[in-house]
């Protein structure tokens, strides 16, 4: 697992769907995406949409912060980029300590378990349930009119 933190609490992404974490850079506005999505960010010549993560687990919006992370992902449509205000890097998990979402609450929402450590917590989350199919469409929508636009 790659562990990243916002706002103190730590959080977990699969370490096969982490591709890189980078610095903050600027992001651009991408007009007519969804509201979980910050913007786009060009990553060695990709464009890689940004997503809020602070909006879909309901803290309080900041701004962007040069000290702030970008953790790159890969969902099974696309990279994205996480806001994270730090990383914790490669946290080794044994299977004993992740208790898997469904056993803790029916429905949670882009959970997909929760590790118990000695030190705490670790929220593990599904990336490819971060948005919603209609989000999913208005950001494929976004995105394909940006790259028309290009020159």
């Amino acid at each position: 697992m790659v562990g990243l933190t916002l706002d103190g609490q730590r959080y977990a992404l699969p370490l096969a769907q982490v591709e890189r974490v980078i610095r903050a850079v600027e992001i651009i506005p991408l007009p007519k995406a969804p509201e979980i999505i910050a913007g786009v960010i060009n990553v060695r010549g990709q464009v890689i949409p940004v997503v809020n993560i602070r909006k879909r687990f309901r803290l309080p919006d900041r701004e962007i912060m040069l000290s702030d992370q970008f953790v790159i992902a890969r969902t099974s449509r696309r990279p994205v980029a996480l806001v994270a205000d730090g990383t914790d890097g490669v946290i080794e998990l044994p299977e004993h300590r992740v208790v898997r979402a469904e056993k803790i609450l029916p429905d949670m929402d882009y959970v997909e378990g929760v590790a118990k450590l000695d030190d705490g917590m670790i929220l593990i989350h599904d990336l490819d349930k971060f948005l919603s199919f209609q989000e999913e469409k208005t950001l494929e929508h976004a995105l394909s009119g940006a790259t028309a636009r290009k020159p």
